[in-house]
């Protein structure tokens, strides 16, 4: 198999067509197209359905394309590497991280990990969607709680729980009328709480009057005095040690974690490793203290 050939045939892929590759890189458009024809002819496949403006990958195409772009980058990665004389992190790392975790610590996180490694192109997107990493070009993805994927491998770097908090000013009905609740999406009217506190396990009949989707915005709703909340622990931290909201219990539920996964058939470039090192260095211990600590500093 001709390696250029497969090279191109992967740049038209992950640019969807012969024209956004040939704009990308600068390649005239004839050669790319000339490179994929001499691939489908080698492998007397077809790799791309032809028509329209747009080429769309053939069930052979995308199997040729899914398991081959990461070892293409993995030999260009190295290649870098010899020819820079050693393994110190550099291009561009693309890491795809949950809306929560973003909006309390990535921002803060890539600064630091940008001026150690000033010759990595940190690009972090926010989305709590499971994203295809090879499809979409990702090196690194942060996720609460993955479902088990067996093309992908990590570790779980933070632990969460969450708790039940409301403001001072709200109390909490003890006659099993319906407590005012902030939830984060849709909920049932009749949804009850489960909750364990000192005195033992107990649930809470909720009445939904606030549905927010984000928990940034759950919190300072709850702040506001509106309702009460399940809340992760690290992000009320610093309010109930303040006194500022009062901790009714938690939720009997498994605790969140938060793990970094990456492909398995893939070597950890050092970019990644650096990455996981990073996060290493900043949660030693993984507890809901370091993250709250972090989110407070």
């Amino acid at each position: 198999m001709d390696l250029l050939a497969l090279a191109d045939f992967n740049l038209v892929a992950r640019h969807a067509g012969l024209g956004r590759a040939a704009r990308a890189t600068g390649r005239p458009k004839a050669t790319l197209s000339r490179r994929v024809a001499e691939l489908e002819a080698d492998l007397d496949l077809r790799l791309f359905e032809r028509g329209g403006r747009a080429l769309k990958l053939t069930q052979e195409g995308h199997a040729l394309y899914e398991r081959t772009a990461a070892l293409l980058a993995e030999l260009d990665e190295t290649a870098t590497a010899i020819a820079s004389g050693g393994h110190t992190p550099r291009g561009r790392l693309r890491i795809s991280a949950p809306l929560l975790f973003s909006q309390t610590a990535m921002g803060k996180l890539a600064a630091g990990f940008a001026m150690k490694f000033p010759d990595v192109r940190l690009e972090v997107t926010t989305e709590d969607r499971a994203v295809d990493m090879i499809e979409e070009g990702y090196d690194l993805v942060i996720r609460v709680n993955p479902d088990p994927d067996e093309t992908l491998v990590g570790r779980a770097f933070l632990r969460d729980r969450l708790v039940v908090v409301a403001s001072p000013a709200l109390t909490r009905p003890r006659d099993g009328s319906p407590a005012p609740a902030v939830v984060r999406g849709p909920v049932e009217r009749s949804e009850l709480w489960k909750i364990t506190a000192q005195a033992g396990g107990s649930t809470i009949a909720i009445n939904p009057v606030l549905s927010l989707s984000s928990m940034m915005m759950v919190r300072d709703a709850v702040r506001a005095g509106v309702g009460a909340a399940r809340l992760p622990i690290s992000l009320v931290s610093h309010d109930l040690a303040a006194g500022s909201l009062v901790h009714w219990g938690d939720v009997d539920a498994p605790e969140i974690a938060l793990w970094t996964l990456y492909p398995s058939r893939r070597l950890l470039s050092a970019r990644v490793s650096a990455f996981l090192d990073h996060l290493r260095a900043t949660f030693p211990t993984g507890e809901p203290h370091e993250l709250a600590a972090y989110i407070d500093a």
